[in-house]
């Protein structure tokens, strides 16, 4: 087999690739944070690759798996040069991927000064996340007891209810008896008096008759 075929790019195509990557980066408008290069081995890429997807889904509108495992082929090397990315992303990218690279290595240039190999802001946003669901736990809690003692006031006000229901129909019914009695006794008091008039007629006639 003659030599130099299959031997990836030859002095003449690597020549005309340098020079025209010389151009872009001559013409092409770049972010201040491009200018720093990232030691890739001091960043966390477990963290950054979600980041990295859902940015450039946000971005594009639809998901590119393709384009989203070409970022992150160009970004599994030693040392990230921003300003080359950028020229090899603006085909897939467009007018996208200016904001895209400010974004990313302003992220990277933080993740690889922490320890942790995170970007600051996306610890804060993590501690942030961690405190709102904290707070929602505690208000779902609060709104839980506030409901749970509503509830006991209903129950409450319910069994009040009952009693004074009962209270009511006692009165009512100890005044209803009040009521009959002066009545019953009046009906007795002219029975009696209806009888003694009798009685005394009976014997007024009896005398009469005796005379």
């Amino acid at each position: 087999m003659s030599g130099g075929f299959f031997r990836g790019t030859s002095t003449e195509q690597d020549t005309r690739f340098s020079n025209k990557m010389a151009k872009l980066l001559k013409t092409q408008k770049f972010a201040s944070e491009l200018d720093q290069p990232i030691d890739m081995s001091k960043v966390n890429m477990d963290v950054m690759r979600p980041w990295i997807a859902t940015r450039v889904t946000e971005l594009l509108g639809f998901e590119d798996e393709v384009l989203i495992n070409f970022i992150y082929g160009l970004l599994d090397v030693k040392v990230g040069d921003g300003k080359h990315i950028q020229i090899q992303l603006t085909g897939f990218m467009e007018k996208n991927t200016g904001r895209f690279m400010k974004e990313l290595w302003g992220l990277l240039a933080s993740a690889q000064s922490n320890a942790s190999g995170i970007p600051q802001a996306l610890l804060d946003k993590k501690a942030l996340e961690t405190q709102l669901k904290k707070r929602r736990r505690r208000e779902e809690k609060r709104l839980r007891k506030e409901e749970k003692q509503r509830r006991r006031e209903e129950k409450r006000k319910r069994k009040e209810e009952k009693r004074s229901l009962k209270a009511a129909a006692a009165t009512a019914a100890v005044s209803s008896a009040s009521a009959r009695g002066p009545a019953e006794s009046d009906v007795e008091q002219k029975k009696l008096e209806d009888d003694l008039r009798k009685k005394a007629l009976e014997s007024l006639k009896a005398k009469m008759q005796s005379s």
